[in-house]
């Protein structure tokens, strides 16, 4: 088996925590080729996606860099999608050009579900298992929507990742006009506006589905100086379990993120309530490893093979 990731730079990744990390070794692990590659390092030609990539061997403590080459994608049994958004219009344009990469390789997760399916809009679709959620860009919408809220507002941009540009305000906060501008760029761009949910100070849950199944979950419990639940700005992993609301989640996007191709995507859930569904490149094996003694990235490999063969 010979598998390429396309992902930010190997110098870039926190090897104690990053998934990516984890696939690769395990991939190593089980003897395949492991390559990777910058979307910047992308192009297309003939009706066929191609790349300068650098092969590697993965250990736990790093990797062994060994030579640089032009491959076709199609060289390979597998591509995994990894790159970090911003999700921007590159990243888009990254989605196409995985697009020419022909069906026998599998290209994981499918780039027409990455394009499709925003971390944040996927979300709001389910309205009963989200909280009260307004996406605009327009400046007295959003001030009329944080008015009808009960308590604090959560204002996020829609393209954003691990928590950036997250900020919390209520009606009447001076700097609450202020926020929606600079967020919005001055009503440039689309922003999602949603009702504060208290629980998120007993913790964020993260929950990993591995073809529609959840298959574990962490805790990311905020830190006392910072109101978000991602562990890179302090917030603490914590073992948990399922609850049945949420399994009843799980069990209603799972399959349609089974058909679409997402193979491994990481929900949030609060309080009950889901916040986000992460389709582009989700973090969270390492702790629910430790926490659970599992080998997530083992059962994603698993996955994919089944996948593969299965279309084969």
């Amino acid at each position: 088996m010979r598998s390429l990731f396309v992902m930010d730079p190997l110098d870039t990744l926190d090897l104690t925590g990053d998934s990516t990390f984890a696939l690769m070794c395990a991939s190593t692990t089980r003897g395949w080729d492991v390559w990777w590659c910058h979307p910047n390092d992308m192009w297309g030609q003939a009706g066929r996606a191609f790349a300068r990539a650098q092969r590697v061997v993965t250990t736990e403590a790093g990797f062994d860099r060994l030579e640089w080459a032009e491959v076709s994608l199609a060289e390979f049994q597998f591509v995994w999608m990894r790159k970090d958004p911003p999700f921007d219009m590159t990243y888009i344009f990254t989605t196409y050009l995985l697009d020419l990469v022909p069906k026998s390789t599998l290209v994981l997760n499918e780039p027409a579900g990455i394009r499709s399916r925003n971390e944040k809009l996927f979300a709001a679709a389910f309205t009963d298992l989200t909280p009260p959620t307004l996406i605009s860009r327009d400046l007295n919408r959003i001030l009329a929507f944080a008015q009808s809220l009960p308590d604090r507002v959560v204002l996020k941009p829609w393209d954003g990742n691990g928590g950036r540009g997250v900020l919390v305000s209520r009606a009447g906060d001076p700097n609450l006009r202020s926020m929606i501008e600079v967020l919005t760029d001055q009503g440039r761009g689309y922003i999602l506006a949603q009702r504060y949910l208290p629980e998120i100070v007993a913790g964020d849950k993260r929950i990993i589905l591995i073809d529609g199944e959840p298959a574990g979950a962490v805790l990311r419990v905020p830190g006392a100086a910072d109101h978000r639940g991602n562990l890179h700005v302090g917030a603490t992993a914590h073992a948990t379990t399922l609850t049945e609301r949420e399994r009843e989640i799980c069990a209603r996007i799972g399959p349609i993120l089974r058909a679409e191709g997402l193979l491994f995507v990481g929900i949030d859930v609060i309080g009950g309530w889901l916040t986000e569904i992460n389709v582009t490149s989700p973090t969270g094996i390492h702790q629910i490893n430790r926490f659970d003694g599992v080998k997530l990235e083992e059962r994603l490999l698993d996955a994919a093979v089944a996948r593969y063969e299965a279309r084969a």
